[in-house]
């Protein structure tokens, strides 16, 4: 079963970054559907039994009405479900730690924040802004369209904001950079690092089971 999620934190807990009423909507009723929607388009098919993250990989790989309709609202089922955790309403700043991993990739936090905004601000339409990692453990800023997910090019999503406008519009209206500068105030660093964290556990074990031993914290 797909499952929907509540939030991880009340609805007006967000506020005044973002309001209880762009919360209910955005996850009561936009991410509701996509769950909704992914339950009963994999009814039947291969995907029925598989994990989110399983169905857009291989819903990904076809390019039939029906799989790239499934990849779409599996991915935007995986994204919401993801962006909740991204957000929080006791923000912390990063720690020394994770904050040292950023600056080897982007020179200092100060310009990834810059970075990743510019490439928010820059999309065109709909769609997500992802800090993203590799399977070498490189660090990137990706943006994609629609509701793709990082997964599909073989990246590890650590960090993501939604540039839908269903996200900030009934706060902010056309005022992306206001919804982007507010957005860093809400940010859940403990958890963007969590992620970081995992996969390069994940390397380790990999790496240990093919022979290698050249993986560290």
């Amino acid at each position: 079963m797909i499952e929907f999620s509540d939030l991880p934190y009340e609805r007006n807990e967000l506020e005044p970054h973002l309001s209880q009423e762009t919360l209910h909507y955005h996850h009561d009723k936009h991410h509701s559907k996509y769950v909704e929607n992914t339950r009963k388009l994999i009814v039947g098919s291969s995907y029925e039994n598989l994990s989110l993250r399983e169905i857009i990989i291989l819903s990904s790989l076809k390019t039939d009405d029906r799989s790239r309709e499934i990849c779409f609202n599996a991915s935007q089922s995986w994204n919401h479900a993801f962006l909740w955790n991204c957000m929080t309403p006791k923000m912390v700043q990063p720690s020394e730690y994770f904050a040292q991993m950023i600056q080897k990739s982007f020179g200092s936090f100060e310009t990834f924040i810059a970075e990743f905004k510019k490439s928010a601000l820059g999309l065109q339409g709909s769609g997500w802004v992802w800090l993203t990692m590799s399977e070498s453990c490189a660090l990137s800023i990706i943006v994609t369209h629609g509701g793709d997910n990082p997964a599909i090019f073989g990246l590890t999503p650590l960090f993501c904001c939604d540039m839908w406008e269903h996200a900030y519009y009934l706060d902010y209206k056309n005022e992306k950079a206001e919804y982007l500068e507010n957005y860093f105030k809400i940010s859940n660093w403990n958890f963007v690092e969590s992620n970081y964290r995992q996969k390069i556990r994940s390397n380790i074990r990999d790496a240990k089971q093919s022979g290698q031993s050249s993986w560290s914290m």
